[in-house]
């Protein structure tokens, strides 16, 4: 933050003001990134396999993101702390859009959910955090195939 405040000329406490903390400037910044990932991602063929496709897609966007893999290696804890936790916005407006989209879907009639749709796009999201997140939490690679996968599963209805 010290930093920042002196590349734009001004204190600290004067970035603070604007900005909040460190941490809620980051979950802004990592929010708006993930937000533009999400809105640019293809839902060919809609329905279940559509959104699967989607979610499989993000993981893999999210996966080859070199700053963010950076970012994740740097501060792990961190990292997870703003993405995963109930305090994180990153993952409640994640789940909100995924939400919005499962909801279109069951509304065009092209998806039955086996699950309230708030529960199935929570849990979505779970499943594509754990296959961007592998390295941090496993030390396994990350695998967006993996996500397709499980995701494909969840979605095949009742």
């Amino acid at each position: 933050m010290r930093d920042l405040a002196g590349d734009l000329g001004v204190s600290r406490a004067t970035l603070h003001r604007w900005v909040g903390s460190r941490d809620h400037l980051l979950s802004e910044i990592l929010w708006a990134e993930t937000s533009s990932v999400l809105d640019n991602v293809s839902y060919a063929g809609r329905g279940g396999d559509g959104v699967a496709e989607a979610i499989g897609t993000f993981v893999r966007t999210v996966n080859a993101s070199e700053p963010f893999r950076a970012f994740l290696r740097r501060e792990p804890e961190r990292a997870l702390r703003l993405l995963t936790t109930k305090a994180s916005l990153v993952q409640s407006r994640t789940i909100e859009k995924v939400q919005a989209l499962l909801s279109d879907e069951v509304a065009a009639g092209r998806l039955e959910s086996p699950l309230p749709v708030a529960d199935l796009a929570y849990l979505l999201v779970r499943v594509g955090e754990s296959f961007i997140y592998t390295d941090a939490i496993t030390g396994e690679e990350p695998d967006a195939e993996k996500a397709l996968v499980a995701a494909k599963m969840l979605l095949r209805g009742r």
